[in-house]
């Protein structure tokens, strides 16, 4: 019998398998979760859940019976539990021997006496007892593992503070009971413990981390000398649990508050293992969670810590403080990209909180005595913390530091926008708080500059401010130094200079708000209609101490009193009573108490004037006809001299009486001596010499019109005149009245009308001149219209000429205005034949140059392109005349001086019908051979020397057949020309000097090929004719 089977030694501990089977255990006793009865009990059986894992955090956290609550209650033993329990194993390992030791002596006995002292049944009877101890021992040692796993539970379970564990307790235990600690139960119960301890640290779905659960886990996990490999197992058993539960679970809010837990486990049994986590928790595996979920589960969380760990970031920036948030960053595996953007959002929340309180005073409506001063206070806080971020962030040691400092600038941020208004109004009270004592330097731009940046103003709109604000100091220092130092001052130019350069205020500015005083006080001064003698002197004050400029005195006092002065002359025209005595004064007091000058009051009054002058000119083109339109010219001609001209004469202070108006309608402007001819030659036009009216009219008509407002400058010119003429015809032709039976009485007009048409020309701005164009313009066209009809066929006999001096007599035109229509409208009908002729090809440059004789202008009678149409005409005449001539005298210089062509542009013609007709020539003359016509094909040759004169050819032409070009060759030197074309034909057909002598020989001697041919045809045609004459019958022939 050995004795290690009796002692309760532990047996060798088995190597632990990497990724040892996960087994539900038996000692994971979590608080039990009902499921729910139904989806509106949802929400309070999560509630319980989260109520009984708090309860179990707050618990641990307390250390107040926090054991027992975390890892169950106390266990009882039984049986002989309680006997190991009591004995020490080497009083266990004593007790075992005598027990053997007595069992053996005892069967010894037994058998002994039983076998009546045979020796061999005592030792069998000693062997059997001895056996029964061993087992009871076995069986005893057999308990032993598990009487330690249950002094264990109750161990931890007993513990005060579950955290305070540590290692040499629990090996003090299993040493104890004389165990490993890599016993099966014992190992069980660590993994049991461990368990529970984790999920009771792990905060549930709704609850953050707080940042101490790594190292909580981590040292209690050491404590109990458990292996990474059975804590990884125990993480995922409770990875199960939350994923079944969240399988289980119908509530949307618990299934967040699961998914949210379980982020949480994966988090922190990653930080738990380190590198090791990556083949000691298989989340991949085992749940089917991706890397980029793992990835969310470590940042979200590592993110929440890490926003709890930057709270305690104040405004002091304690240096202290900034490593320790770096050493948690780091622990908590945060990267450092998302970590400054972190530290920069904390940074902008405390910034935000200054701006929120200093918002909350300037818009309180309640302010206290001192809230400007908390405002500033608010602001300089502001400032002071980003200028100690930007020192930070060049520190030496910033590496140690937490990340993310540097400026902060609320520009880019969602409600940015939305922000900027009170963002603006804050950047205004600094700065004037910053500008109250007048003055502006470097070192108080600086911190402006600085504020614009951390409120991400532009520099626009902060510049925009800054005048502002420098526009209310600016003015303020003026209130303040006006009678007083400016007005002491002996330049008031340096003086305002040298504020403008104390607040760095634009003196452009400066002068645009001196001109709004002036304007501010000249309104305030004419409110009653009329400028004193003291306000005029004060006025005057203002002008020269702010160093106003007259122009811009006189443009204020044209826009502001020329207002009240145009509202009283609008109320004068208009008025129902007419242009009374009172408006008159009225009239009067405005112009010269007003203090305007002539020029401003003229320049309103015309204003005035012509605006209503439009009303009546856009009446009369909105007229239905010609006579309603004339009617509407007659009334403003009647309210030109009736209102304006006495209305313009108050004005002017000039007399009214019926003998100044009449001296007035009486005089003429004089006339230039050029003028004068001109007018003399018109005298005759019968409507332009009405509007002279003779001493008689001149008596009739008792008031005079105004000349100096016209609407010149308002309307073109051409309106002008078409004005001017609807109101002639008027004059000319009367008022026209429908009666009955559809017939119409024509109302004959004096020559009164006239005389109103000379006052709309004045009203309308025409020069003498212009009206004049207006009166030959209706005389020409009415002569024009008969002369058309009378001339109908273009030909004008002596009848017509006599009827047409009749027509020209009446409409008053001179005989040579008269001369130049009659011969412009033949002109026009013999053009249009000459271009029927053209087209037809019935005039050539014999006929052009014909009509040149007799005195035409071609360039007006045809057209351009149809003189190059002739002139192409005859070109290609010339090089289809067969002479073979070319004259360019002739073709380059007195065609187109005939035609009036650009001799340029006449050589490019020629050119280019040469190029062609060249080639054509040559194939003409071929075909001409080969037709057997020789005068022809001499022709053709010469058409080709001619073309070759215009346009010689730089090499010979080509033809495949070289036979026919000899033959061409001989038939032209047959035609006895002269020697330069034969030589020249020579060169353009490519003969050379030998086969040109030999063709010379054979035509001498009578041999030359084509003669031959033409006497070889002749010959066999006799003969054919002799053969058929005797084998052909006479029947034959009938038949």
């Amino acid at each position: 019998m050995e004795l290690a089977l009796a002692s309760a030694k532990p047996s060798p501990a088995p190597a632990p398998l990497l990724f040892a089977p996960l087994k539900p255990l038996p000692l994971l006793r979590f608080p039990p979760r009902r499921p729910r009865a139904s989806s509106s009990s949802a929400s309070s059986v999560g509630a319980r859940l989260r109520a009984g894992r708090r309860g179990l955090r707050l618990l641990c956290r307390a250390a107040v019976g926090a054991g027992e609550e975390v890892f169950g209650p106390r266990r009882e033993l039984a049986g002989v539990q309680p006997l190991v329990e009591a004995l020490p194993p080497a009083a266990r390992t004593a007790a075992e021997l005598a027990v053997a030791a007595a069992a053996v002596a005892a069967g010894y006995g037994i058998g002994l006496r039983a076998g009546g002292g045979s020796r061999a049944v005592a030792v069998a009877g000693a062997a059997v007892l001895g056996a029964a101890s061993v087992a009871g021992a076995a069986a005893v040692n057999s308990v032993v593992p598990e009487v330690a796993a249950v002094g264990l539970h109750n161990y931890v379970a007993g513990c005060d503070d579950p955290t305070k564990l540590e290692s040499g307790e629990v090996e003090a235990l299993a040493t104890k009971y004389g165990v490993s600690t890599q016993d099966a139960a014992f190992k069980a119960e660590l993994c049991d413990l461990y368990a529970r301890f984790l999920y009771s640290v792990l905060p549930p779905g709704d609850e953050d981390l707080k940042g101490d659960e790594v190292q909580t886990i981590i040292k209690f996990k050491s404590a109990l000398g458990l292996d990474d490999v059975d804590a990884a197992n125990m993480h995922m058993e409770i990875g199960r649990r939350i994923y079944r539960e969240r399988l289980e679970t119908r509530d949307r809010d618990a299934d967040m508050e699961q998914r949210r837990a379980f982020q949480k486990l994966i988090y922190v049994s990653n930080l738990v293992f380190g590198d090791a986590s990556t083949f000691l928790l298989p989340w991949k595996r085992l749940f089917g969670v991706t890397d980029s979920q793992i990835d969310i589960a470590m940042r979200e969380n590592a993110k929440i810590l890490y926003a709890s760990q930057l709270k305690s970031i104040g405004r002091g920036l304690d240096i202290g403080t900034l490593i320790e948030v770096r050493r948690a960053q780091l622990a908590y595996k945060l990267s450092d990209e998302i970590a400054a953007e972190m530290f920069k959002e904390h940074a902008k929340k405390l910034v935000q909180e200054n701006i929120s309180s200093a918002l909350d005073i300037v818009k309180s409506r309640t302010k206290a005595a001192n809230s400007p001063t908390q405002v500033i206070e608010d602001v300089k806080i502001i400032l002071a913390f980003n200028s100690l971020l930007i020192t930070l962030s060049k520190h030496p040691d910033q590496d140690r530091f937490v990340r993310g400092l540097g400026p902060i600038s609320l520009g880019g941020e969602s409600d940015h926008d939305r922000r900027a208004d009170d963002l603006k109004l804050l950047y205004r009270a600094y700065a004037t708080e910053v500008l109250s004592d007048g003055h502006l330097d470097d070192e108080k731009l600086a911190p402006l500059n600085q504020l614009r940046n951390i409120f991400g103003l532009g520099k626009r709109e902060a510049e925009s401010i800054m005048s502002d604000v420098k526009a209310q100091v600016y003015r303020k220092r003026l209130a303040k130094s006006f009678n007083s130092e400016l007005a002491a001052a002996p330049s008031k130019a340096a003086f305002l200079q040298n504020i403008c350069e104390e607040l760095q205020f634009d003196p452009e500015l400066a002068s645009k708000m001196h001109e709004d005083i002036y304007r501010q006080k000249l309104q305030q001064f004419v409110a009653d209609g009329e400028l004193n003698k003291d306000e005029v002197e004060a006025l005057m004050a203002f002008q020269v101490r702010l160093c106003i400029p007259q122009e811009t005195v006189d443009a204020v006092h044209s826009e502001i009193c020329g207002k009240l002065f145009e509202k009283v002359v609008v109320e004068a025209i208009s008025s129902v009573d007419g242009y009374d005595t009172n408006r008159r004064q009225a009239v009067k007091k405005a112009a010269q108490g007003l203090n305007l000058k002539n020029e401003a009051v003229m320049a309103i009054f015309s204003k005035v004037v012509r605006k209503l002058f439009l009303n009546y000119i856009q009446r009369a083109k909105a007229a239905g006809n010609r006579i309603e339109t004339a009617k509407e010219l007659k009334k403003m001609i009647s309210f030109n001299t009736v209102v304006v001209s006495e209305l313009l004469a108050d004005i002017k202070g000039e007399p009214t009486t019926a003998e100044a108006q009449t001296s007035d309608a009486t005089s003429e402007p004089e006339v230039s001596e050029s003028e004068g001819d001109d007018e003399y030659e018109w005298e005759q036009l019968e409507t332009l010499r009405k509007t002279r009216p003779d001493k008689e009219l001149r008596e009739k008509l008792a008031k005079s019109s105004q000349k100096e407002i016209t609407l010149k400058d308002d309307i073109p010119l051409r309106d002008r005149a078409e004005l001017y003429e609807t109101y002639l015809v008027f004059c000319v032709t009367g008022e026209t009245t429908n009666v009955s039976f559809g017939t119409a009485i024509s109302t004959k007009k004096d020559n009164s009308e006239y005389l109103m048409l000379k006052q709309l020309g004045d009203i309308l701005g025409l020069t003498r001149k212009e009206a004049q164009n207006v009166h030959i313009k209706m005389a020409e066209k009415a002569f024009v219209q008969q002369a058309e009809v009378i001339l109908a066929d273009g030909k004008l006999t002596e009848a017509k000429a006599d009827q047409l001096a009749k027509i020209q007599k009446q409409v008053g035109l001179p005989t040579e205005y008269a001369q130049k229509i009659i011969k412009n409208i033949t002109t026009t009908k013999l053009s249009s034949a000459i271009e029927a002729s053209i087209s037809r090809g019935q005039i050539g440059i014999q006929q052009v140059r014909g009509l040149k004789e007799a005195n035409f202008q071609l360039d007006s009678l045809i057209a351009e392109p149809l003189r190059e149409n002739i002139y192409k005409k005859s070109v290609e005449e010339i090089f289809s005349s067969g002479t073979g001539e070319f004259d360019e005298e002739e073709v380059y210089v007195k065609i187109p001086a005939d035609l009036i062509i650009n001799a340029e542009k006449a050589k490019s013609i020629v050119q280019d019908i040469a190029k062609i007709r060249l080639d054509n020539a040559l194939v003409q003359a071929v075909a001409l051979l080969r037709q057997k016509k020789k005068d022809e094909v001499v022709a053709s040759l010469n058409d080709l020397l001619a073309c070759d004169a215009a346009v010689p050819a730089s090499k010979p032409l080509s033809w495949p057949t070289s036979g026919e070009l000899d033959d061409l060759y001989g038939i032209y030197m047959k035609s006895i020309p002269k020697p330069e074309k034969l030589s020249r034909l020579q060169y353009l057909l490519g003969i050379r000097d030998e086969k040109a002598g030999q063709i010379r020989d054979a035509a001498s001697a009578g041999t030359l090929s084509v003669a031959t041919e033409e006497e070889d045809e002749l010959l066999s045609t006799v003969q054919l004719a002799a053969a058929l004459s005797q084998h052909l019958t006479p029947r034959t022939i009938n038949n």
